[in-house]
């Protein structure tokens, strides 16, 4: 499935937009340049040279991936990547055993952009697909010192909704709480702990209000007003 990665690359370089590549560089603080592509141009071609050159394997699509994600020359080829992972038509091929796969995209791909994406789509289809063997895995990436490990596992239940499963969200907060500090106190955790409360204060606000309460000593004042953003009542400061 090297052609198809190649065809896409391609595709990517035709469409190219300098000028914007320069500002996507800018706006992203990413050391890896741009084409200058449109996220959801990014997403179209990668759909068309899907239909054109479908994958029917496990192995194909982890090779396919692969090389657009580890090959790397901008970043949008990353974006195609993902896309490709997710595509609907590949449903059936993602499993547990793709697992590995996800934990290489995360602790290689160390930004919010493609992190947020994976954790909050595929590795959230993972998990509520077969919770049995996912959740432990999202467990030990909370308390890794590897604050992107932790940060896909805050998120993971992003969207979730009533299939949230609230004792994994309490346990993957507080293991995001402990040591070593720089990890714990870096924006994107801090940020990570307050979108994912916020996210489920949508689906049991009182919960939510609870788990504030308990734990407002040790979560930071960012981390408090995101989650409680739309709970009336309850603020950073007090209540």
């Amino acid at each position: 499935m090297i052609r198809l990665a190649e065809r896409i690359r391609r595709d990517l370089a035709h469409h190219a937009d300098v000028e914007r590549a320069e500002q996507q560089q800018a706006y992203m603080k990413s050391a890896m340049p741009y084409r200058g592509v449109r996220l959801p141009e990014v997403r179209r071609l990668t759909a068309a040279a899907l239909r054109e050159d479908p994958i029917d394997s496990q192995p194909a699509l982890v090779a396919t991936v692969t090389s657009l994600w580890n090959d790397a020359a901008y970043r949008e080829e990353r974006y195609a990547a993902l896309a490709v992972l997710q595509d609907r038509a590949h449903r059936q091929l993602r499993d547990v055993h793709l697992l590995p796969l996800y934990d290489h995209l995360v602790i290689t791909g160390r930004w919010w952009d493609v992190v947020d994406d994976l954790g909050t789509h595929a590795l959230r289809e993972l998990l509520t697909a077969h919770p049995a063997q996912v959740a432990p895995d999202i467990r030990r990436w909370a308390r890794d010192n590897d604050l992107w490990r932790r940060r896909a596992a805050l998120v993971c239940q992003v969207g979730a909704k009533g299939a949230t499963d609230a004792a994994l969200l309490s346990d993957v907060i507080t293991s995001a709480l402990s040591p070593p500090d720089e990890v714990r106190s870096n924006f994107f955790v801090r940020k990570g702990i307050g979108w994912a409360l916020r996210d489920y204060a949508r689906t049991d606000p009182e919960w939510v209000r609870a788990f504030v309460r308990t734990h407002r000593q040790h979560l930071s004042p960012l981390s408090i007003r995101e989650a409680t953003k739309h709970l009336a009542g309850l603020k950073a400061t007090g209540e």
